[in-house]
This record gives structure tokens, C-alpha cells and sequence, in this order.
């Protein structure tokens, strides 16, 4: 299946440089970018969900400097 998008020139000329700067052609740098950017966000929308349900169940959250002060390490 192919795929058309439009892109202005400077658009196409930032795509060409990153594709180069990768070793890639244009089609597989786009087809990349597209993939990861949609990984990167049901990533997060998984992790938010988990955390919610983590939160829910009443578990906390420390942070370094609790934790150190704590075990008296500060």
C-alpha cells in the first residue's frame, strides 16, 4: 500500500537531511518517525493507566530526597 503526504520544501528538506543523517531513504525515515511517534503515545496512554490503577489501589510514590532522608544518607 502506498501512502501520499504534502509536505512544503522546507519540510521535504529537513525529512532529506534526517534521512540522510541516518542512512535512510525518505520513505523509511517517514515510515519510522510515524511508528515511533505512535509507540511514544500508547506508551504513555498505557503508563498513565497503570499508574492510575497503581494510585487507586492507595501505593505512594517517594522521591530520592525521601528516601535519602530516610535511611539518613543526607
Amino acid at each position: 500500500m502506498s501512502l501520499t503526504i504534502r509536505v512544503t520544501d522546507n519540510e521535504l528538506a529537513a525529512i532529506k537531511g534526517y534521512a540522510a543523517l541516518h542512512g535512510m531513504n525518505v520513505s523509511d525515515a517517514v515510515r519510522t518517525a510515524i511508528l515511533e511517534r505512535i509507540e511514544d503515545e500508547l506508551d504513555i496512554e498505557i503508563a498513565k493507566q497503570a499508574y492510575a490503577e497503581w494510585a487507586a489501589d492507595g501505593k505512594k510514590t517517594y522521591t530520592l530526597d525521601d528516601i535519602e532522608g530516610e535511611l539518613r544518607l543526607k
